[in-house]
């Protein structure tokens, strides 16, 4: 939810919504009937007008002992009797020029349920000083610092501190609470388990994410280290050191800390997020064991958390509410019991709402689909189950951008119509055969799902030592030829001249009409993993005696 204000940035917020923050801001710092009924146009002053009777917010710098001014507001109760003391929310900010304005409608939220609030904006980014060190130990020593000045303040229960963020405040909140037993509860909007399975999956570079927040970070505000992995990974040189520097950022990392502590933890995400693994993140959480909470929602990074950052009501944000009064002793929340284990949307459905109480009973039983050979006078290969199909062999042609395929047209935008209904349509007629092999299931019999963790296996012969390929799973509709992705993955091959390769599909929660057919499509080139310095590859893909290609589809009809 970073903002830029260009068409380019996939994160914008739009005019209105940066007018709001900063109609929001002046009535926190100047509560006059003025300052406040300038909120009125959205429909805010109430909720404002009781935020100042309440509570009394003010901004200023924490210096850091190395003399970096951090920039902070906070929200503190007005009426604590003497001796009285209330729970604590930080929050990180996510990554946007406003930096922690982005959380202002929280706040009322927060205070209404006996809170104290601080917000802040990591270093380097919106009005704090410094350089942006990606949430790196430097960041989570600031955070420990203003940790040490919050729980100074008269009121302040040191004993009830959580940790919010989003996106980049997701994953600083992470950090920060397995470097601070003071944290008691945390919970992370579009969080990271992994940074550098985020960064590299399958072998495979997420450039166009990458340079996305690249552009956001501003690389004149980085510190010189980082600076140094922005030029490896766009140079495509992943060593030792643009490992460490993202193990250090991976809250996967601490996971033995998380789970001695028995640290509630709540995470969200999505199954078309483009910016974060899911898949990390699901092996984070699977392998918690304290008290945890996992949403999956459709859409992309940010999608659904939005709403509720800016005061309305989202999922994420509920959840959040609910989760810290239940860990922390607020009220900010309905009063309901926060929701363990899995909750979750199934694609294309925003009324749908599925709890289960952990990944292993969330995940349907996989069906083999083999791929076949292309018959005689056809130019597609079935996809069937039952026998393996060995012994045949197809070419694959370098790709260019026009292959009429890509994983997302644009970064969060392609999510956020997803959300509102309007997935992106594939028109498989328009996918060029010679650039891409497809093949398709019989068209179903009675409406099924598609739910939880899918993998795939080929044997790959790229005519150079390094070629990238994208597999893609699609629902097509026989009748129009009209389709849309469930989910993808990429693999790269490095130093090899032919391979078989058993890889991780994204998970999936897709429901599929009856009649509608499957089809998988793997082809050589896609923006989001390769820029214009990529050279792609032809391919063979083979199915050899032994080890056959095949596709893991947790598969079943719909109850």
């Amino acid at each position: 939810m970073p903002v830029d204000g260009s068409p380019e940035n996939p994160f914008a917020f739009s005019p209105d919504d940066i007018a709001r923050l900063e109609a929001i801001r002046a009535a926190l710092l100047d509560p006059s009937p003025r300052r406040i009924g300038m909120l009125d146009q959205w429909g805010l002053a109430d909720t404002y007008e009781v935020q100042a009777e309440i509570a009394e917010y003010r901004e200023f710098p924490i210096i850091m002992e190395d003399g970096t001014r951090i920039d902070v507001g906070l929200s503190m109760p007005r009426r604590l009797a003497p001796g009285q003391t209330c729970p604590a929310i930080v929050m990180p900010a996510p990554l946007n020029d406003l930096g922690r304005l982005a959380y202002f409608g929280t706040i009322p939220r927060w205070t209404l349920g006996g809170y104290a609030v601080l917000g802040y904006s990591q270093r380097g980014l919106a009005r704090s000083e410094g350089e942006i060190q990606v949430a790196g130990p430097q960041d989570i020593a600031d955070g420990v610092e203003i940790l040490n000045w919050l729980t100074a303040l008269e009121g302040v229960d040191a004993n009830r501190i959580g940790c919010f963020g989003a996106s980049y405040g997701a994953g600083t909140s992470l950090l920060l609470a397995a470097e601070d037993s003071r944290v008691k509860a945390v919970a992370g909007a579009s969080a990271w388990g992994d940074l550098f399975a985020s960064l590299f999956e399958n072998g495979t570079r997420h450039i166009k994410a990458f340079e996305a927040l690249v552009a956001l970070f501003r690389e004149e505000r980085c510190s010189a280290e980082f600076q140094k992995i922005i030029r490896k990974i766009r140079d495509h040189v992943i060593d030792d050191e643009v490992r460490e520097f993202a193990r250090l950022r991976s809250p996967m990392r601490h996971l033995e800390t998380y789970n001695e502590r028995e640290l509630p933890v709540l995470m969200t995400t999505y199954w078309h997020e483009t910016i974060f693994s899911v898949p990390a993140v699901i092996d984070l959480f699977t392998r918690l064991r304290g008290p945890k909470s996992l949403l999956v929602q459709i859409g992309d990074h940010g999608n659904g958390e939005l709403p509720g950052l800016f005061g309305a009501v989202s999922k994420p944000t509920e959840m959040t509410y609910r989760w810290m009064d239940h860990h922390l002793g607020g009220s900010a929340g309905d009063g309901a019991t926060p929701q363990f284990g899995i909750r979750s949307e199934y694609m294309h459905n925003l009324l749908s709402d599925l709890t289960h109480p952990d990944w292993a009973g969330y995940v349907l039983p996989a069906q083999r689909f083999h791929l076949g050979a292309v018959p005689g006078g056809e130019q597609d290969a079935p996809m069937t189950q039952g026998q393996p199909q060995p012994g045949w062999t197809r070419s694959v042609q370098p790709a260019g951008p026009d292959t009429g395929i890509v994983v997302a047209p644009k970064l969060i935008q392609t999510g956020l119509k997803e959300r509102a209904g309007l997935p992106h349509v594939y028109r498989t007629a328009e996918i060029k055969r010679d650039v891409a092999a497809v093949w398709t299931t019989a068209p179903l019999e009675r409406p099924m799902r598609v739910q939880g963790d899918l993998e795939a296996r080929v044997t790959v012969k790229p005519q150079t030592n390094n070629a990238t390929f994208v597999a893609y799973l699609l629902d097509c509709d026989p009748a129009t030829g009209r389709a849309a992705i469930i989910t993808h993955a990429p693999y790269t091959l490095t130093d090899q001249q032919a391979a078989t390769v058993t890889f991780r599909l994204q998970p999936a929660h897709y429901v599929l009409a009856k009649g509608r057919q499957l089809q998988l499509v793997i082809d050589s080139y896609d923006p989001f993993f390769v820029d214009d310095d990529t050279m792609p590859s032809a391919l063979e893909i083979t199915s050899p005696q032994g080890n056959e290609s095949y596709i893991d589809i947790p598969l079943a009809p719909l109850p």
